[in-house]
């Protein structure tokens, strides 16, 4: 099968140039916090004949919101207000420099006609300055009919997220709440200097595949303070799929995840893949609270992707009530054609989990890589997993090696009890800053 096109979001931000020089925004890590930038214009949505009932819709009116913004592009920029109100729209672009900006109790509903969702391509691996803060208003997809067509296969194509960034840079999504999503809840795809900040993300538990945040071939990426509930992967980090992703090339690095509360009912909290074709390095994590999910932390990949997860510090983590704490594994992922290598080979090494308590869990791990890949340098350190009692087999290995100091149960000999320096040191990654 070839790429499915793809619906149009709800707000799909476009750039052109992802450069910006001199406008002093930071460099996107979690420790510099740069907050929504001040707008000397602003106006309302209700200015453009907006009428926030929750039956109007007020496609056209955010259209043309964004259309006369674009004209402050290059004075500084312009503030869209959303106040009050329940507003029912579908799909709509937004413009560089710009801050839409949602009042406490304002809603953004997204349609659920499919005629309201242009169709638009892949992108081709499968706007600037822009910013959505809000007073703790809400975004809801209305994602339950999406999920029927989903489960009864009548869709022709694959379904929308709610907030899509394309070739972005210096993006900060704070204080909003984001609901029931047709698929994903916030998806940047080659973007960079992006922080997302208290932020809720919720779907109801049966809800099919519906992610959180996934972060695709971007860069300089702050996750922080947020809280997220979904039916499939809370965190995902990706990067292409195989041949598009591989001759696209572009990893996702240093990114800063940090002080999250996550939920899963299918997925995993915090996945890494399996699209990760471009690459997946310099990602640092600590402060995680995963509760009630079936996987706690994955690292997925297949034969074909080629590509690499390398580098990834995972810390201070707090499991409860979780099936399966640790998976990594090299047999899973469909792939977009026939055409992709199966001699790529995709590359898991020097993967770090430290200072982990877990309570309530039914499997420690299961780690498998491939036949003639195996994943090297899986280090574990100061895990303390509480497994309920009947479960046999807690800790399962396949073509895997690394280490392992301090842990309970006793991991899988492939992890040997003599610790690397190479693993545990957080000065062998140079390019990653400290969380303090």
């Amino acid at each position: 099968m070839g790429l499915m096109k793809r619906l149009e979001v709800v707000l799909l931000l476009l750039a052109i140039a992802v450069v910006v020089e001199g406008n002093g925004r930071g460099d996107g890590y979690c420790n510099h916090k740069r907050g929504p930038t001040p707008r000397p214009h602003s106006v309302t949505i209700t200015e453009f004949g907006a009428v926030g009932d929750g039956v109007t819709s007020n496609t056209l009116a955010f259209q043309n919101a964004v259309f006369y913004l674009r004209s402050f592009a290059d004075k500084g920029g312009a503030q869209l207000y959303v106040p009050k109100g329940r507003w029912l729209t579908g799909s709509f672009n937004l413009t560089s420099h710009l801050t839409l900006f949602l009042d406490k109790d304002a809603v953004i509903i997204g349609s659920q006609d499919a005629s309201h969702w242009p169709i638009v391509e892949p992108l081709p691996s499968y706007g600037q300055g822009i910013d959505l803060p809000g007073d703790n208003g809400t975004i809801d997809g209305q994602g339950s009919v999406w999920w029927e067509w989903f489960h009864s296969h009548t869709l022709n194509y694959s379904r929308p997220h709610l907030l899509e960034l394309v070739s972005s840079s210096d993006i900060v999504i704070s204080n909003l709440s984001f609901l029931n999503p047709p698929a994903w809840s916030i998806h940047p795809v080659y973007s960079s200097n992006v922080e997302i900040q208290n932020i809720k993300i919720h779907c109801s538990s049966g809800s099919s595949y519906t992610n959180g945040i996934v972060p695709d071939s971007c860069s300089k990426f702050c996750i922080q303070d947020c809280s997220i509930s979904v039916g499939h992967d809370a965190i995902a980090l990706k990067s292409g799929w195989d041949n598009y992703g591989i001759s696209f090339n572009r990893p996702s690095s240093n990114i800063h995840i940090n002080n999250v509360r996550l939920q899963t009912s299918l997925g995993s909290a915090l996945a890494f893949g399996s699209e990760m074709s471009g690459g997946i390095s310099d990602i640092q994590v600590g402060q995680l609270y995963i509760h009630d999910s079936f996987t706690g932390i994955k690292f997925k990949t297949t034969r074909g992707r080629g590509g690499y997860i390398e580098d990834i510090i995972i810390s201070d983590v707090e499991m409860e009530n979780v099936h399966e704490a640790f998976q990594i594994t090299g047999h899973c992922g469909a792939h977009p054609g026939d055409q992709y290598d199966p001699d790529a080979l995709p590359m898991i090494k020097q993967i770090t989990i430290k200072d982990v308590v877990g309570t309530n869990i039914s499997i420690a791990g299961s780690l498998s890589g491939m036949d003639h890949g195996p994943f090297s340098a899986i280090c574990l350190a100061n895990i303390s997993l509480s497994v309920t009692s009947g479960a046999s087999n807690s800790w399962i290995c396949s073509n895997v090696s690394g280490f392992s100091e301090s842990v309970v149960p006793q991991p899988c000999s492939d992890l040997s009890s003599n610790s690397s320096l190479s693993c545990f040191s957080l000065e062998s990654f140079n390019a990653l800053v400290d969380f303090q």
